[in-house]
């Protein structure tokens, strides 16, 4: 779902990140407020103050879904589970979560939570509104205030459409989930609700491109789309929860392992290592203990006339619970390590022996060959 993510900030303990694509969502909003908007509902005013209004607008919009993702957060919290940080990305915001609600209870009101905080942030902003006006605060105040009501209450409105994954989706899944006490058959119909959404969307853009509304066209028709990769993969990620539910990482683990030596030059490194057997990381062994790993991204930092003249040694990187994992853990530990840190391959480890190479490609591997052999994707 992300591209590059950059954290901002740290909120009751949660980090607070935001997707380079916002920015672009961020200009839109401030250009579309700043030349449409304003100037429409309040005339004359200088174009220097539709900018600032575009831009306050534009920052309340941000602090306004930090707060409807960071009530999520919270609630989740409630439950027990561990929530990874809040992103903002081009579609809106997201709350990260490693694992599925506990029950059909904890992610009610996980989801509940999303529009009630919209609902009530609108209130409150309605309530300055109505404060300011009667102070005569000046007019640009009052039309930021008013948008902010507003485009929480329209906030609320979209996240309460029963498509899954908006609040609303979660929210039927888990009235599903508790009338059939099935999270799958649940998941099931939820996204494909969501993806029909996700259509109607498609087809309401293409319509307004028609209709020469283009920029709204577009907007529709993307939005159309990520609903429908999102309700998929919502799909395909609890089939996948569920196909590796209880085993254990022993089970997906190569001990067929090609290891390097800390001595060797990274010249020997790069030809007789990554060209030939084609990884893109390498535990380090001496003596016949797990020293490091090394890893292309770290080979590339080095100029390559410079590769004859250094070691393995010095671009190793220690291990650690980012790059190791014990044979005994679930092997959905393993993917939520490799999901977090971007590593495809973990090394397993007994102390300070390895004994074995856990990738992302075998484990997927197995997964299909699983689905596919056991018809899990009909079984509910």
């Amino acid at each position: 779902m992300f591209g590059k993510r950059i954290t901002l900030f740290k909120l009751l303990g949660f980090e607070i990140k935001i997707d380079v694509s916002w920015v672009i969502i961020a200009v839109l909003v401030t250009w579309s407020l700043a030349l449409g908007l304003f100037p429409q509902y309040y005339k004359n005013l200088p174009k220097a103050t539709y900018w600032w209004m575009g831009v306050a607008g534009a920052l309340g919009l941000f602090v306004s879904i930090i707060f409807h993702e960071l009530c999520h957060s919270l609630v989740a919290r409630r439950y027990g589970l561990r929530m990874k940080g809040i992103t903002l990305f081009i579609f809106g915001g997201v709350a990260e979560m490693d694992e599925e609600p506990p029950s059909a209870k904890a992610e009610f009101m996980m989801a509940v939570a999303g529009p009630f905080s919209s609902v009530l942030l609108g209130a409150v902003f309605y309530g300055v509104l109505v404060l300011g006006k009667e102070s005569g605060w000046p007019t640009p105040i009052n039309g930021v205030i008013a948008y902010l009501a507003f485009i929480n209450g329209i906030l609320a409105g979209f996240n309460l459409l029963p498509a899954f994954p908006l609040d609303g989706g979660r929210m039927l899944r888990s009235s599903l989930w508790g009338w059939k006490k099935n999270l799958r058959w649940a998941t099931r119909v939820a996204s494909q609700i969501g993806s029909a959404f996700g259509m109607v969307m498609i087809l309401l853009g293409i319509l307004n491109v028609f209709f020469e509304n283009f920029i709204g066209g577009i907007w529709w028709f993307m939005i159309g789309v990520f609903m429908q990769n999102a309700a998929r993969s919502s799909y395909q990620q609890i089939l996948t929860r569920q196909a590796f539910e209880g085993e254990k990482v022993r089970r997906f683990m190569k001990p067929d392992i090609v290891t390097v030596s800390p001595s060797i030059s990274i010249a020997r490194l790069v030809e007789d290592y990554i060209y030939r057997h084609h990884y893109k990381m390498f535990p380090v062994i001496e003596n016949g203990r797990l020293k490091g790993c090394v890893n292309v991204q770290q080979v590339k930092e080095v100029p390559q006339q410079e590769w004859q003249q250094h070691t393995v040694s010095e671009l190793m990187r220690q291990c650690s619970p980012e790059n190791t994992i014990g044979p005994e853990a679930d092997a959905l530990k393993a993917l939520s390590i490799m999901s977090r840190t971007q590593n495809s391959r973990l090394m397993v480890v007994e102390g300070d022996r390895l004994i074995g190479i856990v990738s992302l490609k075998d484990m997927l591997n197995l997964l299909s060959l699983k689905m596919d052999l056991e018809g899990y994707e009909g079984k509910d």
